[in-house]
């Protein structure tokens, strides 16, 4: 996952799952990887990862096709 890069961020795990899937169906390929503390789960995040070459297309893919 060394190519990956973060293009979404959030604190809602649903949130992460939804860019993830937005993604994956105009075939881009995302995983959600889970950066919340283990024991009490307040702090930390969900970041949503895409490979390098699709970073460009993801974040645009974000910011103009979806909205909470």
């Amino acid at each position: 996952m060394e190519n990956w890069i973060r293009v979404f961020e959030d604190q809602n795990q649903i949130r992460a799952e939804i860019v993830k899937g937005v993604l994956e169906e105009r075939g881009i390929p995302a995983v959600v990887m889970n950066k919340k503390e283990s024991v009490y789960q307040l702090h930390g995040t969900y970041e949503v990862l895409v490979p390098h070459e699709k970073v460009l297309d993801a974040m645009q893919m974000i910011q103009n096709e979806i909205s909470f």
